[in-house]
Parts: structure tokens; sequence; C-alpha cells
């Protein structure tokens, strides 16, 4: 513990840090593990006053999550302020198709992403699947786990958009359009990696609806992960883009351990309070400025 301490003060930590590290990943971590915490935490030493008020309250967050997780604000918002979040309208060819490897329509792809939703407290949860995957699988169509389109269809979170034979002939209705539809008018999310360029066409509030509120995604074996950015860096957080209004504003950020120190300019991930809203550059580029 001694050797860590001096290690961490020689650095400019203070023990009350250190400690609160070590009651985190406890007393036989690595250096190097508690080197990255601390690094989390922030630098106490910072002569910039409100970096340093930024970095006390990181720690004491962080010392509330630990010892009263069940009193976390982003814990009661997950789970309890419900009516705040936007409903869901998934695509359910899409999310299939993708965890399916575009070979095969994976019913489970879709019980993943619904679950992913519901387990963050969303309570309009929509799935559009067209009629005709009630059929039997087929070469040219294959389909696992069929099973869950029905079970889905009785919890009335999955809707099946119509379809009919005439003269043999399979007439199939656009789910994409019941898509949109219902996102639009119930002012929610779309969850899909379809542009839905056709439709964009078609209407320019549709247009500014699909650039605005599409949610894309990504499948890791089983696990469902949507982006930390759905709109791209200087956009809202994943948290903000699901709800009706923020609960998460921009000065609540991790504030960067570097403070005015920091050589990234405009390309640092982390809050800079001393910035404001004004972009820096980084040194590189003033170096190239310079130089011109």
């Amino acid at each position: 513990y001694q050797t860590k301490l001096e290690f961490a003060l020689k650095l400019g930590y203070s023990e009350e840090q250190v400690q609160l590290v070590l009651n985190k990943l406890g007393t036989d971590a690595l250096i190097n593990d508690i080197l990255g915490e601390l690094v989390k935490l922030g630098n106490k030493t910072e002569p910039d006053q409100t970096v340093t008020n930024a970095n006390t309250s990181v720690m004491r967050e962080a010392s509330s999550i630990e010892s009263q997780r069940s009193e976390s604000p982003l814990q009661e918002d997950v789970t309890e302020d419900g009516d705040n979040l936007r409903p869901i309208v998934i695509d359910g060819s899409n999310v299939a198709m993708s965890h399916g490897n575009k070979e095969v329509f994976s019913c489970r792809g879709i019980k993943l992403a619904v679950d992913w939703f519901l387990e963050r407290g969303h309570k309009d949860v929509t799935v559009f699947v067209p009629a005709w995957r009630k059929e039997q699988s087929r070469p040219d169509a294959l389909i696992t786990d069929q099973e869950i389109l029905r079970k889905l269809e009785k919890e009335k979170i999955l809707v099946f958009t119509p379809s009919r034979r005439v003269q043999g002939r399979r007439v199939v209705c656009y789910d994409d359009r019941f898509i949109l539809k219902l996102a639009f008018e119930s002012d929610g999310i779309i969850v899909s990696n379809d542009n839905y360029r056709d439709l964009a066409n078609e209407k320019p509030e549709w247009k500014k609806f699909i650039d605005e509120r599409l949610l894309m995604y990504s499948f890791v074996n089983d696990k469902f992960m949507p982006p930390d950015d759905p709109l791209g860096r200087h956009g809202p957080s994943l948290d903000n883009f699901l709800r009706k209004k923020p609960i998460v504003p921009e000065h609540k950020k991790q504030p960067c351990p570097y403070g005015k120190k920091c050589t990234y300019g405009h390309k640092c991930k982390y809050y800079h309070p001393e910035r404001g809203n004004q972009p820096q550059r980084s040194v590189a580029d003033e170096l190239r400025a310079m130089s011109r």
C-alpha cells in the first residue's frame, strides 16, 4: 500500500484519491490499473479551480456509485423515468437479417433488440415484420427461432404487416412505410440500418425525421449494440437521444484530466469547462498554422 501511495503522490494525486481507487479495485490491484482509475478521477493538484471542482464532483459520483448504487440518478432515470423515454419502432426484418449475417432471418436478433430497450425502461416498443414470415422456412428464405415471433405478438410488441395471395402470387404491403409512419406520428425512434432513401424523398418532413431519429446498431455475436453518439461526435449522447427531455447536460461530462495542458484540441473527447463552446486547435494544428 505504501509503495502505491508514494507512487501516486509523486504524480500529484492525493491520499484520498488513492484510497478511493483501492476501495474500488482492491489492495491487490496493479499499479497500471490504479493509475488508469486515477486519471479518470482527475488530477486534484490542477491549479485551475474550475477543473478541480469538476474533478471533485466526479470523485463524489464515483464514491456514490460504490456505496449507494441504488440511489444513483442515472439508475433511477433508467428504471423509473419511463414517461420521458421516446417510443421505439424496430425494423424487424432489418434487425433479424443483420443478426443472421444477411443469410438467415434470425428472430432471436429481434428478441435481443427488444430486450435491450425494455431493460432500459422503455414501455412503448413496437416491432414490424411482414406477415409472410409466419410461413414455413424455405431454402430461399431461411428463418430460425420462429416461435419468438408468436410470443412477441402475444405480448403486443410485434405487429405483422399485411400480405395476401392473389392467384397464387403473394401481395406484400411495404413494411418500411408502416415503420416510418408510426415513428413519425408517435415522435419516436426508428431502429434500423436502412436509410429509407425512397421514403425520405417523398416528404421533406419525413427526410428531416429520418435524419434526426434513425438509430443504427451493430451485433457483436448475441450483443445488441447501438452507438453512444447516434448523430455523430457533436450530437447528443445515446441517453439523451432516446429521451424526450435531456437529463445529462454537457457540463456533467467527464472533465479532461489534463485541463488547460491538454494538447488534443477539439479532438479531445473529454469536457473542457475553460473553453466553453469554443473549439480549440491541437498543438499540431497550431504549429502548422505558425509555419505557414
